[in-house]
């Protein structure tokens, strides 16, 4: 693989969008089916006025399977395209794809802008094909306006904006080429996703060929999803989390430690050969010079030394294979760990809020003739944040399973490629030492 090669990767797989018409959203009434499911009740020192009690104010624990707020066009849900073979015939209705990166020197700064080309068969968008260009600060954009107008949904990472001066060029063919295989990755993962894929601010972020207009604007697009579940900033204490999200706490807790673990063991190999590449290259031209001055072993010292510049370029190969497409999976799933726990604790604190407004109801003593509006609000909200997390977990763990099992594969296969190298390249050598032996 070229270090600095600018193509368009080959997509990961990914668990596909569902059918918008089966995901009715929590906020739109409970079903049969789901008074039926499991609850979690308030906390049973809690006693609340008689009119109040006779009203259901359970949490599910479980929630729907998935939840979404966009609107379900038939025309976009009917005239789909299928354009990606690599999906198992997954059927998708939006394509993208980021390339052609190309460096911008101005007055004030450098920078990198990208090409992001958008297919798409929805009503949504004005034309069926777009394509502008972006830079990082943009992609940044689009991530803090997805946080802020779905915050009960996982948004995926982005690559680490800042880098360590002196230890890797920024603009370097190599970092750019990470970066932008990264960005590729963000966008395809919301492209596929059934809610986030349908938000305004990303319909923008492909469409808009004058990106800063809209920032300047401010753009306050909240869905109805989205202003009825803000960032919760009181200082309401959860009196104790269900146990399938304290499960789910545990997991990501202990599955970034793993996965931390492992990146700081992998980047401490891959500079130990990087290293030893270095020796390596210093090791070979000495069979060289050693056989100017011996005209007998002359060829077979000439072949020891073309043996072990053979290695060096395997091992290369390898180095550069691990850095570019393993550290930065394990970087990414780190990053997303820490998506998903800021995510539930957002859900810990409207649970935590849900649970102080219910203290608040118990502690009058008159009857109430109805629950106050503002505690049905909040009980929607939790419910709202059970179903989208739970939706959204499930979509991770797929995607995950699926990334990790291609990894650990190319990594294999990288390997077992390089010692296969470095055998032919040692095995090469040997009629020739041979030949020398028998004509003494």
């Amino acid at each position: 693989m070229s270090a600095g090669g600018v193509g368009t990767p080959k997509s990961l797989p990914s668990s596909g969008p569902k059918s918008l018409q089966d995901m009715p959203h929590p906020l739109a009434g409970p079903s049969s089916e789901d008074v039926a499911g499991g609850e979690l009740s308030p906390s049973p020192d809690l006693q609340l006025p008689r009119s109040v009690a006779d009203k259901d104010l359970s949490l599910p624990n479980g929630g729907t399977p998935a939840g979404t707020s966009s609107p379900a066009s038939s025309s976009s849900l009917l005239n789909r395209l299928q354009l990606d073979d690599d999906l198992d015939g997954e059927t998708r209705d939006l394509f993208v794809a980021v390339d052609d990166p190309k460096k911008h020197v101005c007055t004030m700064e450098t920078y990198i802008t990208y090409r992001v080309t958008t297919k798409t068969s929805r009503i949504e968008f004005d034309l069926p094909e777009y394509s502008v260009r972006r830079r990082y600060q943009d992609f940044d954009w689009l991530r803090n306006k997805l946080e802020e107008s779905q915050p009960t949904h996982l948004i995926p990472p982005l690559p680490e904006k800042f880098v360590v001066k002196g230890v890797v060029d920024r603009f370097s063919e190599e970092f750019v080429e990470t970066r932008r295989k990264a960005l590729d990755k963000f966008l395809k993962r919301i492209a596929d996703h059934p809610v986030l894929s349908f938000n305004e601010h990303f319909n923008v972020f492909l469409t808009a060929k004058d990106l800063n207009a809209y920032k300047k604007q401010g753009m306050a697009l909240l869905s109805k999803v989205g202003e009825s579940v803000k960032y919760v900033t009181g200082g309401y204490k959860l009196r104790s989390r269900p146990l399938e999200f304290a499960a789910m706490g545990e997991y990501l807790d202990m599955f970034a430690l793993k996965l931390g673990t492992i990146d700081r063991i992998a980047q401490r190999i891959i500079k130990e050969e990087v290293e030893y590449l270095v020796e390596l290259r210093e090791y070979g031209p000495v069979y060289s010079t050693w056989g100017g001055l011996e005209v007998e072993l002359e060829e077979p010292l000439e072949g020891v030394s073309a043996c072990i510049g053979n290695c060096c370029t395997a091992l290369e190969d390898l180095t550069d294979d691990m850095t570019e497409d393993f550290l930065p999976v394990l970087r990414e799933y780190i990053l997303y760990s820490e998506s998903m726990k800021n995510v539930l604790k957002k859900r810990d604190q409207v649970q935590g809020e849900y649970e102080a407004k219910l203290e608040a109801v118990a502690l009058k003593k008159e009857e109430r003739p109805k629950v106050p509006t503002d505690v049905e609000k909040c009980q929607d909200r939790v419910e709202c944040f059970n179903a989208d997390l739970k939706a959204d977990m499930e979509r991770w763990q797929n995607n995950k399973r699926q990334d990790f099992r291609q990894l650990l594969m190319g990594m294999a296969d990288k390997n077992i490629q390089y010692y296969e190298k470095c055998l032919t390249a040692w095995e090469s050598i040997i009629p020739l030492l041979q030949e020398k032996q028998e004509t003494k």
